[in-house]
């Protein structure tokens, strides 16, 4: 038995991982942590540090990392799921859990948008987010953690609409402009109610992506202050560079760059966000699935793309889609390797054959890094990844 930072206890067996060659925090402030053994007790990480400063004995299953690289499992900011395991969309099945071969432990709706037949009525809004977060919390595609339930704003919603979604367990709302609100101050009014009960939010940015969507520019982006200014760099297409360095200068709100838009844009608004030293701001998403169809290994590339041509150092690039996002979606249970945190570990190393000097060296190369086990809540979900290159070196199970 071992004890949270917030004196719950916490069941369930030991479980020790051991002979960690690089471990990446998920926190700006500590990208790389001296570390290498994770201890976790149950769904729980609870202790980091030096082998010889730990207490190992008492564990159930050992984990020998054999040298690889352990990352928190990566969340994914922006997805847009409906039923299941399916998208319409794409139609395609599988693409959650094949996400969670790219590494992606987490994924947070920007709004059910591709449903079939999606109401666009108040009560039938309410209904369909209030289904799919009960059905998302219950199901778990290979452990993956889904987070949806995010209503799209339609005129008419007041205070009490959204204290009665938060009371129902409603947490997120959906891109602002994808439904009928798409002006700056009805938009604010709404994004104000849902924020006074703990709901973040989100603002489409760019040119329509969707029918019934529209082009949602700086001035109503800045107006309706969401909690963040989603795919900041097109979705896919992206606003005029000066609108762009608005958004990035004016607000002081998060800059979701995501994989399923304009590049180019992107590494802008990373240029800005480091010269003001506001990298606490940038958060990753995919946007998937869109037009530009399904990417499991969406996060893992714009990682990669980032950290080779931005200059941002790799490890910096990881937190984008870790801590920082927990941070933002107030996500208190993840995103960081610390004790207290849910043991949603990514055993990573260089891909066979890629360019550069270990890991690190390797990713700044631009090229993917391999993937060779995967675990949510202390759990072994994954061994080889099907979807990334083979890693140089896998970790091995030893239980005891």
């Amino acid at each position: 038995m071992s004890v949270e930072p917030n004196g719950h206890a916490v069941a369930g067996d030991k479980l020790v991982i051991k002979n960690i060659g690089l471990l990446l925090g998920g926190d700006l402030a500590s990208p790389i942590l001296d570390a290498d053994t994770i201890v976790c007790t149950g769904e729980r990480i609870s202790a980091v540090g030096k082998a010889a400063e730990l207490d190992l004995d008492g564990a159930k299953t050992v984990i020998d990392a054999q040298g690889c690289v352990v990352t928190p499992g990566l969340i994914d900011n922006h997805v847009h799921p409906v039923a299941g395991d399916w998208t319409p969309r794409q139609n395609q099945m599988g693409w959650l859990d094949s996400t969670l071969h790219g590494g992606v432990t987490t994924v947070i709706s920007a709004g059910e948008a591709h449903y079939p037949g999606r109401p666009r009525d108040l009560v039938g809004i309410k209904a369909l987010a209030i289904a799919a977060q009960r059905s998302f919390a219950n199901f778990r595609p290979s452990g993956m953690k889904i987070i949806a339930g995010a209503p799209i704003l339609e005129p008419g919603m007041t205070e009490d609409y959204f204290r009665e979604l938060a009371e129902a367990g409603v947490t997120l709302i959906g891109e602002v402009g994808l439904g009928g609100v798409k002006d700056g101050p009805t938009g604010r009014q709404m994004i104000a109610w849902a924020r006074k009960y703990g709901m973040t939010s989100m603002t489409h940015t760019g040119g329509p992506s969707i029918p019934g969507s529209g082009r949602i520019g700086a001035d109503v982006v800045l107006e309706v202050d969401a909690d963040v200014i989603a795919h900041v760099n097109g979705g896919p297409t992206a606003l005029a560079d000066e609108e762009i360095i608005r958004l990035c200068e004016e607000s002081t709100r998060a800059l979701e760059i995501v994989h399923n838009g304009n590049l180019r844009t992107g590494l802008m608004v990373l240029e800005i966000a480091k010269e003001r030293n506001e990298l606490a701001r940038v958060i990753l998403g995919t946007d998937g699935p869109a037009g530009s169809g399904v990417q499991p290994l969406g996060i893992l590339r714009t990682i990669t793309m980032l950290a080779s041509l931005s200059g941002v150092a790799p490890e910096v690039a990881f937190c984008f889609a870790t801590g920082n996002i927990a941070r933002v979606r107030k996500l208190d249970d993840r995103g960081i390797i610390a004790p207290g945190r849910a043991a949603d570990l990514v055993f990573m190393d260089q891909a066979l054959g890629g360019a550069g000097d270990g890991f690190l060296d390797s990713i700044a190369h631009g090229n993917l890094p391999g993937i060779g086990m995967i675990m949510v809540d202390g759990q072994v979900r994954t061994n080889r990844s099907r979807n990334t290159p083979p890693a140089a070196r896998v970790p091995a199970v030893i239980t005891t």
